[in-house]
């Protein structure tokens, strides 16, 4: 009978051996960073007392003998798939990207599974049987309900891509009222004062942190708002175009210029507005959220809200390897990412 491969030490075991943190012993095994010669040698020193090896030099069964006992989890859910579908693949990975790269970079394996209108206590069942070190959960889709299962699932976890004030658990979401101020005060400075709103009715919190956002954005630069020019659309690019059409159709006089709460739904309403003999932006201007790489080439070029999902996936990472080596529990955590406005042709400027 063979016996069952060794376990090779982490770097995080080495780093903890040597007193100092899996960051800085990342640096000395890659040979990185302005490290001390007292600390490399120290860090060098515990490798070789630990006899650890560096992942790239283990066998396939070392690997996994190791993973096993160090691996955290992606979870990207698709409660209704009105946001996390295909049109959000580029987003999501992104998200995927920054995590994975810090995880790598702590001595973590990071597995990406996707769960597609699955029970929520169907998943938390699945994880709490594993050996799993933690979670990083999509949130986009998540009910209240959702979110309160994962935060009480028993092993460290943060939900990303979404964000619940008065909810015990770890959150990082974008800044949505930083990013749609930007956005308003954008169309403001170019001359719109009549600006309306593209919202979903999908059930997603962000959607909805957006119209709340945009309400106030409102008020604060005292500006009216104009109710038969807040429309509620599906986030889906098709449906977005039949709702907008449908919606469009019933609005004596349409705004100037119109914030989208996101891109796909930007899409969909510059396509009705065509269609109804509108030009972008000559007549409507237009102002989406999320970048896709789709804003860049559409026609006209979508001027968009950029969020830094990279940074966002690796935080979720630190955070999560902060409650994972943390020896009692960690006040909740919740953090808000801002953004910047990619300036593109969907917006009318004025004249110098």
């Amino acid at each position: 009978m063979e016996s069952a491969p060794k376990k090779n030490a982490t770097l995080r075991q080495v780093a903890d051996h040597a007193g100092v943190s899996v960051t800085t012993a990342s640096l000395v095994l890659n040979r990185k960073g302005d490290i001390s010669e007292s600390t490399r040698l120290h860090v060098l020193h515990a490798m070789e007392e630990l006899n650890y090896t560096p992942r790239g030099e283990r066998s396939s069964a070392e690997t996994l003998a190791s993973d096993a006992q160090n691996t955290v989890r992606f979870l990207k859910i698709a409660r209704h798939g009105q946001t996390v579908n295909r049109d959000h693949n580029v987003f999501i990975s992104d998200y995927i990207d920054g995590m994975s790269f810090e995880a790598t970079r702590r001595d973590y394996s990071l597995q990406v599974v996707s769960h597609e209108a699955t029970d929520i206590s169907t998943i938390i069942e699945e994880i709490s049987a594993s050996d799993l070190r933690g979670i990083v959960a999509l949130g986009t889709e998540l009910s209240d309900e959702d979110v309160r299962l994962i935060t009480n699932c028993g092993i460290p976890n943060v939900i990303v891509d979404t964000y619940r004030p008065f909810v015990d658990g770890n959150f990082i979401d974008m800044d949505n009222d930083q990013l749609v101020h930007l956005a308003l005060d954008h169309l403001i400075s170019q001359g719109f004062s009549r600006i309306g709103l593209v919202s979903s009715y999908s059930e997603v919190n962000n959607f909805k942190l957006r119209h709340e956002a945009y309400l106030r954005a409102m008020n604060a630069h005292k500006l009216v708002i104009e109710e038969e020019n807040i429309l509620s659309v599906c986030a889906t690019s098709e449906d977005a175009y039949t709702d907008s059409l449908k919606q469009l159709a019933g609005i004596k006089t349409l705004s100037d210029a119109y914030f989208c709460s996101n891109d796909v739904i930007a899409f969909g309403f510059i396509r009705a507005l065509r269609e109804m003999g509108y030009s972008v932006p000559a007549d409507i201007s237009v102002v989406g959220f999320d970048n896709l790489p789709m804003a860049n080439i559409f026609d006209p070029p979508l001027t968009s809200l950029n969020v830094p999902k990279q940074r966002i996936g690796a935080m979720a990472i630190r955070i999560l390897d902060d409650l994972i080596v943390a020896k009692i529990k960690q006040p909740s955590v919740k953090v808000l990412v801002s953004g910047d406005l990619v300036i593109r042709q969907s917006v009318k400027l004025k004249a110098d």
